[in-house]
């Protein structure tokens, strides 16, 4: 007489904790494809990754609302108003957004997704970068990580999260498109290391986050070219990073300056060769603030500046972009041709 195993079930499908299949699941055993797949099996990595990232930053990013005054030869008509994104970097109520987003505000108004409102105020802002920094009447509020902009790679994947005009959480998704790109602010100063993407940007996603895949932001979305398509651009969070510190510390960003105005001039080869210059061009100083930085260390209109600090000076703009920093006042050497001679000057700067 055959002895049969007593766990000889498990050969007819039986598993362990659930006992005997259903129907469903032997016909689906034998014929796989009648099994339905669930609503989460049928999103690719790609929707999953957006989906995730909307879940743990939306409820961080808000929209505000902006009474700007009218000016007072218009005193009879109604304030204008205006709208744009921002994100929640501290449970506190402290709200990171772009300065033209708040500039000229009369009154301000922080709506979050999930219906609430709060009065706010400006804590700071700074237009040479497209940077404010606002306080809600709140605490306990959710807020975004902050990633690192300096890691970012062409081609990575990003998503930009806006309160566009109220509506909340408008999202967007594309690639970064191009790193280190050079945005002109509203100071006629230069933001450098600016991120391109292809992101669809609509008009009040200004001072949204722009976010990786993980949720990290690494990036404050500031403008787009209107004439073109998937063109649009982010200060880096490294940029931000600095420029909330330096509002929270001092409510402004300290910048050193030379007292000088100038103009970029071209330097003849022969100048090149004898001493040895890797621009074609430099700054030539036009005009000198009275008692200013310049002055006090003896520079005077027509020296042409070539170095600051060893740094190459070939636009204006470099000189700006090495005048921007968190040391403003600080002693630094300047190399000028003067009469076709090279000089240095020592030269304490200013703070701005």
């Amino acid at each position: 007489m055959d002895r049969k195993d007593p766990l000889s079930g498990l050969a007819s499908g039986v598993e362990w904790g659930r006992g005997a299949p259903t129907a469903e699941e032997q016909d689906a055993r034998v014929h796989p494809a009648r099994m339905e797949p669930t609503e989460l099996d049928l999103l690719d990595a790609y929707s999953r990754a957006v989906i995730g990232v909307v879940d743990k930053v939306g409820p961080a990013v808000v929209s505000i609302g902006v009474q700007k005054a009218a000016p007072q030869r218009r005193k009879p008509h109604p304030a204008l108003e205006g709208s744009g994104s921002g994100l929640v970097i501290a449970p506190d109520g402290y709200v990171l957004t772009n300065h033209h987003v708040v500039d000229n505000a009369g009154s301000l108004k922080v709506s979050l997704t999930e219906g609430s409102s709060l009065s706010a105020s400006v804590v700071g802002a700074d237009a040479a970068t497209d940077l404010a920094v606002l306080r809600a009447d709140a605490s306990g509020l959710p807020a975004v990580e902050l990633g690192d902009s300096g890691a970012l790679r062409v081609g990575q994947l990003v998503i930009a999260i806006g309160n566009p005009l109220g509506f909340q959480n408008t999202v967007s998704a594309g690639v970064i498109s191009a790193l280190g790109r050079v945005l002109m602010s509203q100071t006629g100063r230069l933001i450098e290391n600016i991120i391109q993407t292809d992101v669809a940007l609509n008009p009040g996603n200004s001072g949204g986050p722009l976010v990786d895949s993980r949720g990290r932001v690494i990036g404050i979305n500031t403008a787009i070219i209107a004439i073109a398509q998937g063109i649009s651009f982010a200060v880096p969070v490294d940029t931000a990073k600095w420029v909330v510190g330096e509002l929270l510390a001092h409510g402004k960003v300290r910048r050193a300056y030379l007292g000088i105005t100038g103009r970029e001039c071209a330097l003849s080869r022969r100048t090149q060769r004898s001493h040895h210059l890797v621009s074609e061009t430099a700054v030539q100083i036009v005009s000198v603030e009275e008692r200013g930085p310049a002055q006090r260390a003896g520079l005077r209109p027509g020296d042409i500046i070539v170095s600051l600090d060893h740094h190459p000076i070939a636009h204006v703009d470099d000189l700006h972009r090495l005048l921007t920093g968190p040391a403003a006042a600080r002693l630094v050497r300047l190399s000028v041709l003067r009469e076709g001679e090279l000089v240095e000057f020592r030269v304490m700067l200013g703070e701005l």
